[in-house]
Formats: structure tokens, sequence, C-alpha cells
């Protein structure tokens, strides 16, 4: 996810395995756990005396040793569900696991402080349920140029048209001729104010690094949209993990290095914050099947340039204690996070987003990551 003056939201879909990303290279139990999916030092590198990255996320270990990169290890929720669909939906309504919203935390920003749907972009060809509000949702387009042509063909215009003869009081009628013609208005918006930049940055040939590539340019043509969000299928590695999760990986860090300079070179990424985050980790003892399964707590990357606390803010999860179900236990409440980037990013109030206050479950810990001075 990219939240700009900007967030950039980024979606590791299917349940990333956090343990072979920050990898505890020095310890018996981590070999003991996976021994043939561990990641050997020779395949490793190494950022302190105990911690390694993954090889293939050399370029976000660049971006680590600029400052620019903070890790937060062991971030979950109390009573993690495993399940890929309702755990999807926690994350991204930020609802409690006992509980089921309707309204993503983006759309119900958008609901509260929003003034137009392309305040919100997810640079896909649908929306998530992460951007849908009750009374507005953000715009899904990975191509400007389509999105308007498409707002101003016949058949489009014909339904406006049919619904501006209805009579509003209408409830539902009223509000989808509201939504038409806001949804028509957002696509010319954003086509003229994204053509007037094209990007020079070389990205990789994957389909993430164009949406991150697409991101950008909405993002230095001066486009007033607050939250980006993008993702990455393919990381639910139950059999033969070692070569689909370190493809996976190169993809995710050689794009985000890629977007990252991008907006250096056109004095952007001071305004921009990157958050990466996967549904739930993986279990810790790896399967028959030279993989792993669902798990719970996982680690949380944010990129940006004016990072208070650079690095790992905490340790990593013990593996001496692990929970009943021999799954990590999480420290972090996945929603301090948002109610912090809510609060001292987007300068809007975080309980009225999330429902709830979550400033007492660590969030004055996890202000000291971000410095938005």
């Amino acid at each position: 996810m990219v939240f700009h003056h900007s967030n950039c939201n980024n979606w590791l879909e299917g349940g990333n395995d956090g343990l072979n990303i920050i990898v505890p290279y020095r310890n018996d139990l981590y070999f003991k756990n996976r021994p043939t999916l561990a990641i050997k030092n020779d395949k490793l590198i190494k950022a302190t005396d105990e911690i390694g990255f993954h090889s293939s996320l050399k370029p976000l270990k660049n971006l680590y040793d600029k400052g620019y990169l903070s890790i937060l290890n062991n971030v979950g929720y109390p009573k993690p569900n495993r399940s890929h669909f309702r755990s999807m939906d926690i994350w991204q309504t930020a609802s409690h696991a006992n509980q089921s919203l309707t309204s993503g935390w983006i759309g119900r920003y958008l609901d509260t402080y929003g003034k137009e749907p392309y305040d919100a972009i997810e640079v896909d060809e649908s929306l998530s349920l992460a951007m849908k509000g009750e009374s507005i949702s953000a715009i899904a387009t990975n191509n400007a140029k389509r999105l308007f042509r498409t707002s101003q063909e016949p058949y489009f215009k014909s339904i406006i048209k049919h619904n501006s003869d209805v009579h509003l009081s209408e409830h539902n009628l009223g509000y989808l001729y509201k939504t038409l013609i806001a949804a028509e208005s957002s696509a010319k918006h954003i086509y003229e104010t994204s053509r007037t930049f094209s990007s020079r940055q070389t990205y990789p040939n994957t389909q993430f690094a164009k949406q991150l590539k697409t991101t950008a340019e909405f993002i230095n043509s001066g486009l007033e949209t607050k939250v980006y969000y993008t993702s990455l299928n393919g990381f639910d590695t139950h059999v033969n993990q070692a070569n689909s999760q370190a493809r996976l990986l190169s993809q995710y860090a050689e794009a985000v290095e890629s977007f990252v300079n991008d907006l250096k070179q056109n004095g952007t990424f001071k305004d921009t914050l990157i958050l990466t985050f996967s549904e739930f980790g993986r279990r810790v003892k790896q399967n028959a099947a030279n993989g792993t399964d669902h798990g719970t707590a996982n680690n949380v990357f944010i990129i940006g340039e004016h990072l208070k606390s650079q690095g790992f803010y905490n340790e990593l999860a013990s593996l001496n204690d692990l929970d009943a179900n021999g799954d990590l236990k999480f420290e972090i409440d996945f929603r301090t996070i948002y109610a912090t980037i809510l609060n001292k990013w987007l300068k809007v109030d975080d309980e009225k987003i999330l429902i709830d206050s979550f400033k007492s479950i660590k969030l004055h810990l996890i202000l000291t990551v971000l410095n938005f001075s």
C-alpha cells in the first residue's frame, strides 16, 4: 500500500513466509524445524550478527542500508484465523477476529474524509474490500486511458441518462446515479492529470512492476490521490516453496526498488510511505511437501525517506516460545500500524475509521517508527 501525502499498500497475497524472508540464521531451532527449507548462510544477505535477508531481497537490503526501510516483526492480531479469505477480510476491514464488517478501512477513510473516489486508487481491474466504503468507494484501474474511454462509451452514458431521469428520492437509484457520475468525473480527472507524466525509470517486465510504474506515474503527475493499493499473489507455498518464493520475492524487491528510484528522481519519495504486508505468515515447521502451511504472525515492511527508526524495529519472535499450535506469537497488532498511519500521516481521527481505539495496544511504541514531522 502506498500513502501519499501518499501511501502505497503492497499486499503479498497467499500468506508469505516471513521466517524465510528475515532469517534467524544462527538459531538452531530454525534449522531443526526446516531441514530442507531453511536458508543456509551462503544463500542469504547478512544484516546483523543474528539476522539476514533472503538472497532474493538484495534490492530491499539496499533500501535498508540507506535507512529507508523499517521492519516490524511479529505482526498479527488476537485469536488468529488461518483461512485465507477470513484473514484477508480481517486485515482489509481492520475487524476483530470474531467480528464481520462490510466496509474496508480505506473505504471508511473515504466515507469520512474523502472528497472524490480517486482519493484512493487500486491499481488493478477490480476493487478489494479494503477500498470499499459504505457511501463512497475507491477507483480501480491499471490503465487511466482505458478507464476514461470506458466512461465515455454510449452504453455508460445511457445508464447515467436513464438514472438521471429517475426520481432521486429512491435511495438505491439515487446512489447508483451519484456513483456513476462520480466514476465518470474521476475517470476524466485521473486520465487528464496522469497523461501529463510518463515515467523514464526502467522497471522489470512483471505485472507487479507495471502496477508500481503506473502508481509512480499517478504520483509524479500530481494526482491528489492519498492511497494506492497494489498486490502480488502466489505466496500460498504449501508445496516446493523454495523456488516459488525466491521468484516472487525477486519480483517484489526489484519492482519496489525501481518504484523508489522513480519517486526519488522526481522529488516525490519524501511524501510517500510504502507499507507491505500479507494476511498471515507460515508455520514454523516445514511440511512433508517441502512447503509450509498457514501460520500466524509475520513481518511488515515500512519504506520511506523519513523513518525515525530504520532497520529492525523489534526482535524476531522466539522459536523457544511458540503458541499452542506451534506458531509464532504476535506482538504488534496490525491495527496499531493502521492507526498510526491514519493519525500521523493522513492526519485524521483513527478511531473514527477503525471503530475502536488501538492506542492502548502499543501504539505509543509504533509511533517511534515513523518521523512525521
